[in-house]
């Protein structure tokens, strides 16, 4: 049993320099720098400075995951080739894509509800892992702030854990959201960044459009998933100002939304499974965001396993999830992924909130997506395609979707035949690329009028 001066002394025992944290790093260690927000800063730093001048340092390998950052990493800017280190995301953000782009940024594929099983697999544990925390409590706990997700299986899967002490780290209440002194290796202090804003994107007309069509099908006692972007963003802000009440949080993300609700009145949590309490496994957004969820009591931080879990989400009635794709074909598959064989997002949870939407009782998920997007020419390409381009990555298979939602309307795939499916889906396309799906369709024998396809 700790007393008060157990813990400082021990702090102190285990308190290190940035430098010191950069010099347990060897050849061919696999290391992980946290999650969204608590992404390391300070072992980041003094690792590049180590890194520019060892040149027998090699092989290392640096992983990552919802990253927001303002720029790239120290450690990456530092980086010469592939031999000397090589970066991995299990979530793909703007950074990560530049990286790739540079060739030197891989992308891991996940379900997030499995992903603190992922890191006892062979192969995939870690030497070290490092990320930012809060100040020490008198009981020798250290929050983890806005990130939850599957930080605990990182640690679990980790020889070495360096938290590094950020005062400017909110206190985000909830379960397993905290690390004790006695399960940490090492800590570091340094200069206390602000938190990176995540800023909502404006919405456009058509994502105007979309949300509308959206808020018309959320009724009261509803229980909400909102992601990013600025069609669940306008859905947060178009049922602040309805007659929809009494709504709920359970959400992988935290979002300005669930902010823009609660200021209305409209976020009251009063569901029968975690009553009371707004529930996510990570958060990011505007200023706003942060300052919420600091140390207040109706907001849950939880890990991804129980968040995301299906049979979780299906245990909540009425509940509504929202997320957004790239584009999705004729016979409802959707790629929220890639373009083409280019790797722009991840998986995150859209498939988790669509199986275990559509299982609770009144439940929806909906999936998002202009109609259309305009290239660098200004030729206009439609996002409803008659199948996937090549290279595309199925996100959602087309037996899991339920409603497609473009600026055209929404429409419900679930028990669809191919044919009906196809229809559906042109019914919301873009004007313009109707009459080309409908022969397309027609060719691929999934028409109205014949099941067979010139295909074949």
């Amino acid at each position: 049993m700790y007393n008060i001066k157990q813990v400082q002394s021990e702090y102190m025992s285990k308190l290190i320099s940035a430098d010191y944290a950069a010099n347990l790093v060897k050849s061919n260690y696999r290391l992980h720098f946290g999650i969204g927000t608590g992404t390391s800063v300070y072992m980041d730093r003094a690792l590049a400075s180590r890194m520019k001048n060892d040149t027998l340092l090699r092989g290392l390998e640096v992983q990552t995951e919802i990253a927001i950052r303002k720029d790239f990493m120290e450690t990456y800017k530092a980086t010469t080739s592939v031999d000397q280190c090589r970066f991995y995301s299990s979530h793909f953000g703007a950074l990560d894509r530049r990286m790739q782009k540079e060739g030197n940024s891989w992308f891991v594929p996940i379900l997030f509800n499995e992903e603190p099983l992922y890191w006892n697999q062979e192969g995939n544990a870690f030497d070290i892992c490092c990320f930012q925390v809060a100040p020490m409590d008198k009981y020798g706990n250290f929050n983890f702030g806005p990130v939850n997700a599957d930080l605990w299986g990182i640690i679990r899967n980790s020889k070495i854990v360096i938290v590094e002490v950020n005062e400017s780290m909110p206190i985000a209440l909830g379960y397993d959201s905290h690390i004790n002194i006695s399960e940490i290796s090492y800590i570091i202090e340094g200069d206390n960044p602000t938190l990176p804003e995540m800023l909502p994107k404006e919405a456009s007309e058509e994502d105007k459009r979309i949300a509308e069509f959206i808020v018309g099908k959320v009724n009261n006692f509803s229980t909400l998933q909102l992601g990013v972007g600025a069609v669940p963003n306008s859905v947060g802000t178009m049922l602040a100002d309805s007659d929809v009440r009494d709504l709920s949080a359970h959400s992988e993300m935290f979002v300005d939304g669930y902010v823009h609700l609660y200021n209305a009145g409209k976020l009251t949590n009063r569901k029968p499974r975690d009553k009371g309490l707004s529930v996510y496994t990570f958060a990011g957004g505007s200023r706003a965001v942060y300052d919420f969820i600091d140390d207040n009591p109706i907001c849950c931080s939880a890990p991804v396993d129980y968040v995301n879990n299906v049979h979780t989400i299906s245990e909540f009635d009425n509940f509504i999830s929202i997320n957004g794709c790239i584009g999705v074909d004729i016979f409802g598959q959707v790629c929220a992924e890639s373009v083409g064989y280019r790797h722009v997002s991840g998986t995150g949870g859209q498939l988790d909130f669509v199986l275990g939407a559509f299982l609770s009782n009144g439940g929806k998920s909906f999936i998002c997506t202009h109609s259309t997007m305009t290239d660098k020419k200004g030729e206009r390409h439609s996002l409803i395609h008659p199948i996937l381009p090549t290279g595309s990555i199925v996100t959602t298979p087309r037996a899991a979707v339920n409603y497609i939602v473009t600026e055209f309307g929404g429409v419900n795939l679930k028990g669809k035949s191919t044919w009906q499916r196809a229809e559906a889906l042109i019914s919301i396309a873009h004007p313009e690329f109707r009459e080309e799906l409908i022969k397309e369709a027609d060719k691929m024998g999934i028409w109205r009028n014949t099941s067979k396809g010139e295909y074949l």
